[in-house]
């Protein structure tokens, strides 16, 4: 797997790093090659100016100054070992040959097998040169026919033919050590770059970093960050911009949390100013209710709608003063130790629900809760199925063993109703939702789910809704304090 580097610091320094490690690259390697370049070519220079000045002072006794292309009788061997000896010098191999004659000075180390092909052609025709390896060390030769000078001046070739092998690890040597020195600088010039390259980063990923920071902690609420300004780069003009964005939202989020607070205020205002009139409204309707039987139809008709939408009201402004509690963060919790089968038992009772629902819990089952949230909970999901299901509803409870809620209370109530439809599912917890246009004026008041969750969330505990066939299940889970 290749590893690609995400962090802008990663990518920064590694780009730096690259640009530096290049140009240093082309740098040396551009200056490797001109010393190269040079330093043979002096080299070359000096050994065929050497090869040309000795041969230049070479006597040849090859016969008369007439004599042009001598015979084999006319070269000795100690002839070609004078040109041998003119030629030779420290670390030299030099062969002369003519004809099918050869010398070569004492402990040399090449023979004319040694020499290229090409070399030996070009040689009969004029001065020639060639660096060759043998090894791993470089050597030049210097390969061209011996020519003299006839009666009338003109230059004639003799038929000798000198290959002069000089050896250029000096050369290699000096090249050696500039290769090690560029080496060696450019692992200073990396450890320079990196340094640099961190450097750089960091000076200029600081105040990104700053400005990541304070916007993790103006998400988190602190609306009255700020940054300083420093410089006029464009790092500057994003700090100021975010100063300004954060200013902007300071006075946004206050204006909105003063409103919220008045209109929650508002709202709790009203739902206990509510209560009173609600309490002697509740007094009349129970005595007009009772009378309804004996006043005309219409009349009665009319007593039944006043009684059911003051039920009704009187269940919202319940509904409005919990929420409005739990808004205000003023909900407690008081956990208790109870019998999860006999509180539930009441909660049916007290609301006339046992002979509507089938009631499964272990015998003895007991858990640490706050008996007064979870009767809300239960009643509200019960009422809920018995209002918009339909019969049996089933009410189970028991305490999980194994898995990620190991311990937990689990009380679920489900009916067998039409259900409710899966892409509303998520919202059913919502503030005055209601799932269908049949429940817009249901006696419910669209809060009690929301409350049923709240209390829940008060135990640090959850609530869920699925679909079954038929009907919808609701799942409560309470952990262990």
């Amino acid at each position: 797997m290749t590893w690609v580097p995400t962090g802008l610091r990663a990518r920064l320094v590694i780009t730096f790093l690259l640009v530096a490690v290049t140009a240093s690259a082309m740098v040396a390697g551009l200056g490797y090659q001109i010393v190269r370049r040079g330093l043979l070519e002096r080299a070359e220079r000096g050994a065929v100016a050497d090869v040309r000045e000795t041969l230049s002072r070479i006597t040849l006794p090859i016969g008369a100054s007439d004599v042009v292309w001598p015979s084999d009788t006319t070269v000795t061997d100690e002839d070609l070992g004078g040109v041998v000896q003119a030629l030779e010098a420290p670390d030299r191999t030099v062969i002369v040959t003519y004809g099918d004659h050869r010398r070569s000075n004492t402990g040399a180390r090449f023979t004319m097998t040694d020499v290229p092909d090409q070399l030996r052609w070009q040689a009969a025709r004029r001065l020639v040169y060639q660096r060759v390896l043998f090894g791993d060390h470089p050597w030049l030769i210097v390969a061209t026919q011996i020519q003299r000078a006839t009666r009338d001046g003109v230059l004639r070739p003799t038929g000798l033919t000198a290959y002069v092998f000089v050896p250029l690890s000096e050369e290699e040597a000096v090249l050696s050590r500039l290769r090690a020195a560029l080496a060696q600088a450019g692992g200073i010039t990396l450890v320079l770059a990196l340094t640099l390259a961190l450097l750089s980063a960091r000076r200029v990923l600081l105040p990104v970093r700053r400005l990541g920071a304070a916007a993790r902690a103006l998400g988190a609420g602190e609306l009255q960050v700020r940054l300083p300004v420093r410089g006029r780069d464009e790092l500057a003009e994003l700090t100021a911009t975010f100063n300004e964005t954060a200013a902007a939202l300071e006075d946004t989020v206050s204006e909105l949390r003063t409103l919220e607070s008045m209109s929650r205020r508002f709202v709790a205002d009203v739902s206990h100013e509510l209560r009173t009139p609600l309490t002697a409204m509740t007094a009349v309707t129970d005595m007009l209710s009772e009378d309804a039987e004996d006043l005309p139809d219409d009349a009665g008709e009319a007593v039944r709608i006043v009684v059911r939408e003051i039920d009704r009201l009187r269940v919202l402004v319940e509904h409005l003063i919990e929420i409005s509690r739990f808004d205000a963060g003023a909900a407690t919790l008081r956990r208790e130790t109870v019998d999860v089968g006999d509180t539930l038992a009441d909660c049916l009772e007290v609301r006339g629900w046992a002979d509507r629902v089938k009631l499964t819990v272990p015998v003895g089952l007991t858990f640490s809760l706050d008996a007064r949230r979870f009767d809300v909970i239960v009643a509200n999901l019960v009422g809920n199925a018995l209002n918009h299901g339909a019969p049996p509803v089933v009410v189970s409870a028991r305490v999980a063993v194994g898995g990620e809620n190991h311990g937990a209370l689990e009380v679920t109530v489900r009916d067998h109703g039409s259900g409710i439809p899966e892409q509303v599912l998520p919202l059913v917890f919502d503030r005055f939702y209601k799932a269908g246009t049949d429940r817009a004026r249901s006696v419910g008041s669209g809060l009690g789910l929301s409350i049923a969750k709240a209390n829940a969330e008060l135990h640090g505990g959850s609530i869920t809704a699925e679909r079954c066939d038929p009907g919808t299940l609701f799942r409560v889970w309470i952990p262990k304090p």
